[in-house]
């Protein structure tokens, strides 16, 4: 059977559209989430996964992997810098050993509210951050979720003042910082990795640990827990990094979406801060833990961290100068 060269002129226009009717094969991203599902982790994704689906025109997506499926957070930055992980969501502490400066937002008692945690990310000084990690790490920050603040639950006292912790053991990450600041308060915590630490509390392993409203909710700790004090030693940001190998790779459009995405999540984040840990507390306080306030304003763990913690890692975070740039943009005093 012959065709006219109109009717494969046809043919061939007809064979155009339908491919052009047909989108390409969208990237479907992998991104570790070192918590479960609820969390501000969890909520920073799916934003960050709907404004990049949006801005690619479906083009790119991505999956969550909770609860640490992909390894556990700091195992995380080592293989997004290496190239084979694409994405994680994890807490700052676990990626200041691969890039020291971005410490400076782990010493306690530095950030004092979301609005102080959203002025330094989405500032001239998340941006030196993000510029420093990405030398220093391989990674690249790109969106940033806020947690609120670490609160100490434990599962034996109530628990107002320093004196209160003494004899507790209480969990903390394998971050120099965290450690050196329960030391000022005088006792030695016990560093343990994330993926232990639900079961270290369940088995009596450990009495306590600290961790955002948020995590506490979405871990289910109320499960291994009873007492809550809402201590403001560290406002948890937990910082959205990519594969700067992965980065690298795509074209300039595709990295403009990536960018925006990440921004658009970051301001979610917030938001969503705002609107469930409230509650949150409501929530775990009608499951048993109950909750309570330092005394005196939290004054001597302020003193004593301060005092004792800043000085020891002024060194490790850059020098003294980075501190003071980030007070100085806060508008509070600097360190002599």
């Amino acid at each position: 059977m012959t065709f006219s060269p109109r009717t494969l002129r046809r043919a061939t226009v007809l064979a155009m559209l339908l491919a052009s009717a047909v989108p390409a094969a969208a990237r479907d991203f992998r991104i570790a989430v070192g918590d479960g599902a609820g969390g501000t982790q969890e909520a920073l994704g799916l934003a960050f996964i709907k404004a990049l689906e949006e801005k690619s025109g479906g083009a790119d997506s991505g999956t969550l992997f909770l609860n640490g499926q992909l390894g556990d957070e700091q195992d995380t930055v080592t293989a997004a810098a290496t190239g084979t992980l694409d994405f994680s969501i994890l807490a700052i502490n676990n990626i200041t050993p691969f890039s020291p400066s971005v410490g400076t937002l782990t010493l306690p008692y530095v950030i004092l509210s979301l609005e102080d945690a959203e002025k330094i990310t989405q500032g001239e000084i998340g941006q030196q951050m993000v510029d420093r990690t990405v030398e220093d790490a391989g990674v690249r920050i790109i969106g940033w979720a806020y947690s609120g603040f670490r609160v100490l639950t434990n599962s034996k006292k109530p628990v107002t003042t320093v004196a209160d912790l003494q004899g507790l053991v209480v969990r903390v990450p394998k971050n120099e910082i965290m450690i050196e600041t329960y030391k000022s308060w005088g006792i030695n915590p016990t560093p343990m990795a994330w993926s232990e630490t639900f079961a270290a509390l369940q088995q009596k392993v450990v009495d306590g640990q600290d961790n955002p409203y948020m995590t506490v909710h979405a871990m289910k700790f109320d499960e291994v827990q009873k007492y809550v004090t809402n201590i403001r030693y560290i406002f948890s940001i937990e910082p959205l990094i990519v594969s700067e190998q992965l980065f690298q790779s795509l074209s300039p459009e595709e990295q403009a979406n990536v960018l925006a995405a990440g921004h658009e999540a970051t301001l979610a984040s917030g938001q969503f801060l705002r609107d469930q840990e409230a509650q949150i507390k409501t929530d775990l306080a009608a499951k048993g833990m109950e909750i309570s306030d330092p005394a005196d304003g939290e004054a001597e763990f302020i003193e004593r961290a301060t005092a004792t913690v800043w000085p020891k890692f002024y060194d490790s975070i850059g020098g003294k100068e980075v501190l003071n740039g980030v007070l100085a943009s806060l508008g509070r005093p600097t360190v002599e």
